[in-house]
């Protein structure tokens, strides 16, 4: 399998992966969750595709509260069988056998988070770049506080995978999920690879 994501931007025009517009038709939420080696993820998605993920650390109603912070007074609606691909594709990730997704995704951003979290999507499973390598290459090289700014606003880690995005030195830096999931994380990219 190569390695990289493909998502299908599901709006009217092809931009990329994170190019969906805010819909007005988005008043039903479907959300399912999925048990996994770092935790339980909430997902959450409207029918042009996946709209957040929620790491293990966030509580599911406080994930709830930020998708209608997002999208205003919309129905949440548990319904597995609406993120069956993302769910598969997940465990899949989690067990070894997937380096890429292939998923409808629907984040919200502005334009300059849209490009950030296309060069983010850009990095190959198994390997890491820094805030620096993705400020440039997005055309912005001063950028690096931006890039990093649009890394922790990422509404769909794992997808877009912001845990590959290290410090300057090396180090690893601030993860929404902690950093301890994101040394989990690279080191099961880093383990599958080897296998």
């Amino acid at each position: 399998m190569t390695a990289g994501i493909v998502a299908r931007d599901t709006g009217s025009r092809d931009t990329g992966i994170v190019g969906a517009v805010p819909a007005a038709t988005d008043t039903t939420v479907r959300y399912a969750a999925l048990e996994t080696p770092i935790g339980r993820l909430h997902l959450f998605g409207t029918a042009r595709g996946l709209l957040t993920l929620a790491l293990p650390h966030e509580e599911r109603s406080a994930a709830e509260a930020r998708v209608r912070r997002l999208l205003g007074d919309v129905a949440i609606e548990e319904d597995a069988s609406a993120h069956a691909a993302t769910l598969a594709q997940l465990s899949a990730y989690f067990s070894g056998t997937a380096r890429r997704f292939d998923l409808p995704l629907d984040p919200r951003g502005t334009p300059f988070q849209r490009l950030a979290w296309d060069a983010v999507a850009a990095v190959p499973y198994g390997e890491t770049r820094a805030y620096g390598d993705i400020a440039r290459a997005i055309g912005r090289p001063a950028a690096v506080r931006a890039v990093g700014a649009a890394n922790g606003a990422n509404p769909l880690p794992l997808i877009i995978p912001c845990h590959r995005i290290i410090g300057a030195g090396g180090q690893l830096t601030g993860y929404g999920g902690g950093l301890a999931i994101k040394r989990r994380l690279l080191a099961l990219e880093l383990d599958a690879l080897a296998a």
